[in-house]
């Protein structure tokens, strides 16, 4: 007999927590032609869906790499509708990506993408990769120009993308092979409550879904779990652009362009990036326990980051280190810094 006990779970949400509405002005794609092997969505031996995170890397080609197009935020936008009936519900992810722009290169780009099976990655506010299209239906692709109307018009290439799915846009957390370089799409945002075991165990590293939860769990709580008695640690080895960096000194210097950043400790409340220009907030898993920051901070740049310790009825905003990010070589600063928390 089959296993037919529900994989139901609670969905909570902290009040007040920020949702940022809205996508990141760089988007990539590819042509399935191009992926040889997919990352897979975690599966119950009954075919159910137990989790929304991809478990991973997409396998491309010898030579082949994501290509990126940049859009207007502030007129893009990706939703999730559901289609079909019961049993066979599905649901389709559909993608408005504009670009500014109506030149010769925008103009190709119906070439190759009008009647062409393509997979999009999109990334969120808050850092997470979102996965637009799927191995088992095809993804249809349009691309409308309008070259505007008047003084006052507005011109643009706008990509219309319809990709039916098992899930709203998925998450994907693997490699990121671009012409550019690599990254990780590391997004801790779609861990949240993606375990299918008891209690609330703490996640490390991105989650399949499948209950890995660290230690056993005992009257629902697990040892590392975030606690306000606690007092937040963040340790001086920092991942940066994939690679581990101790920033005990106070700063170090990375070659550009500075895409990812994993941090790790007990407790953590906030972790936030300033290069003056803006501020951006690193993720933070439920059980405080790890972070991460994806984006696109270009060489010439300077970063400080900043941490938050005290507690979260209390916290008290505390400068950690600065990263520069320079157009070539990397290094890392020395110094006693200020040590963990």
């Amino acid at each position: 007999m089959p296993d037919c006990s529900s994989i139901q779970r609670s969905l909570a949400w902290c009040q007040g927590r920020p949702e940022l509405p809205g996508v990141k002005r760089r988007i990539y794609y590819i042509s399935k032609y191009d992926i040889l092997s997919w990352p897979t969505l975690p599966h119950d031996t009954n075919g159910r869906l137990t989790g929304s995170a991809y478990v991973g890397n997409f396998t491309l080609r010898a030579d082949a790499s994501w290509k990126y197009i940049d859009i207007i935020p502030d007129k893009s936008q990706l939703t999730s509708e559901p289609q079909g009936e019961y049993p066979s519900q599905t649901q389709l992810n559909k993608l408005t990506a504009v670009h500014p722009s109506v030149g010769a290169d925008a103009t190709a780009a119906a070439a190759y993408l009008n009647n062409n099976d393509n997979v999009f990655l999109v990334e969120d506010m808050k850092g997470a990769f979102r996965v637009v299209g799927s191995d088992k239906w095809q993804t249809k692709t349009t691309v409308n120009q309008d070259l505007g109307q008047g003084a006052a018009g507005s011109a643009s290439t706008t990509i219309n993308v319809e990709a039916p799915d098992e899930c709203p846009a998925p998450f994907y957390n693997g490699a990121i092979v671009t012409d550019d370089g690599s990254f990780s799409g590391a997004a801790q945002e779609s861990q949240s409550g993606s375990n299918t075991g008891s209690g609330n165990g703490s996640n490390s590293g991105s989650n399949s879904g499948s209950g890995s939860n660290s230690g056993s769990n005992t009257g629902g709580s697990s040892s590392g779990g975030s606690s306000s008695s606690s007092s937040p640690t963040y340790n001086n080895t920092v991942t940066i652009n994939g690679t581990s960096v101790n920033v005990s000194g106070g700063s170090v210097s990375v070659a550009g362009p500075l895409r990812t950043l994993g941090f790790t400790g007990s407790n953590m409340i906030a972790i936030f990036l300033d290069d003056g220009d803006s501020v951006d907030e690193a993720n933070i898993a439920a059980n405080g326990a790890t972070g991460s920051w994806s984006g696109n901070i270009p060489a010439g740049s300077s970063v400080d980051v900043v941490k938050w310790t005290g507690s979260e009825e209390d916290p008290v905003e505390t400068a950690w280190f600065t990263i520069t990010v320079t157009s070539s070589g990397s290094g890392s600063g020395s110094g006693s810094g200020s040590g963990d928390e």
